[in-house]
């Protein structure tokens, strides 16, 4: 069961995913990216993510090309060893941004103040 908690920073929308990334159980993440189209950022942050097949790729790509469409960064954080050799495999690497939670920091802050700790991995 894939299980999503979206934290919004600013103007950077965070989805912290925790399970498996698989067909069948990716319209929740449909949903919880559509809900967030007044951002300029959407990360998708997979540090708990245990399982990703096709179909859950397919979603993230269709999810990056509708964020990119309305001028939204759609990037991927705290990739696992799993989801990296996944998109190593598939030459997805190269298609999606993928980075660190605190290479976020500079989008989120937008000239104000705000700490690392802010974006510790989600719980």
């Amino acid at each position: 069961m894939l299980k999503i908690h979206a934290r919004n920073l600013g103007n950077v929308a965070i989805l912290c995913l925790r399970g498996r990334i698989v067909n069948g159980e990716t319209e929740s993440l449909q949903r919880a990216a559509d809900l967030n189209t007044d951002v300029r950022t959407l990360v998708l942050d997979l540090g708990g993510v245990s399982a990703i097949d096709a179909g859950g790729l397919g979603v993230m790509l269709t999810l990056r090309e509708q964020a990119e469409s309305k001028g939204i960064r759609f990037k991927l954080a705290n990739v696992t060893k799993l989801v990296r050799r996944v998109l190593d495999i598939t030459r997805l690497d190269s298609v999606f941004e993928i980075t660190s939670q605190t290479d976020v920091l500079p989008a989120i802050s937008h000239g104000h103040q705000i700490s690392a700790s802010v974006l510790a991995a989600c719980a």
